[in-house]
C-alpha cells in the first residue's frame, strides 16, 4: 500500500477517471453495435452522425486511440452506404 499522501490521492483518483472512462468507453460500444445491426438506411444515416462525434470526442480525451476511432467511423461509414 501507498504510503505518501500524494500517492493515496492519486490511486483515489485513477479509480473515479477509470470508471468514467469505462462508462463512455462502453457507451461507444453499445452504441456502435447498435448501428452496425440497423438495416434500415433511414435509420442508420440519422444514428451515425451521433456515433461519430461520440467517437471523436472519446479520441480526443484519449479515451480511444485516434486511429481507432478512425477505423471505426470508416468502416461504420462503409457499413450505412452498403444499406439498401
Amino acid at each position: 500500500m501507498a504510503n505518501h499522501k500524494s500517492s493515496l490521492k492519486r490511486i483515489r483518483q485513477d479509480k473515479v477517471k477509470t470508471l468514467h472512462n469505462r462508462y463512455y468507453a462502453k457507451t461507444m460500444r453499445n452504441a456502435v453495435r447498435k448501428l452496425r445491426n440497423l438495416t434500415d438506411k433511414e435509420e442508420a444515416v440519422k444514428l451515425y452522425p451521433t456515433v461519430q462525434k461520440m467517437l471523436d470526442k472519446l479520441a480526443k480525451t484519449n479515451i480511444i486511440h485516434k486511429n481507432k476511432a478512425a477505423n471505426l467511423k470508416a468502416s461504420l461509414c462503409r457499413h450505412v452506404a452498403a444499406l439498401g
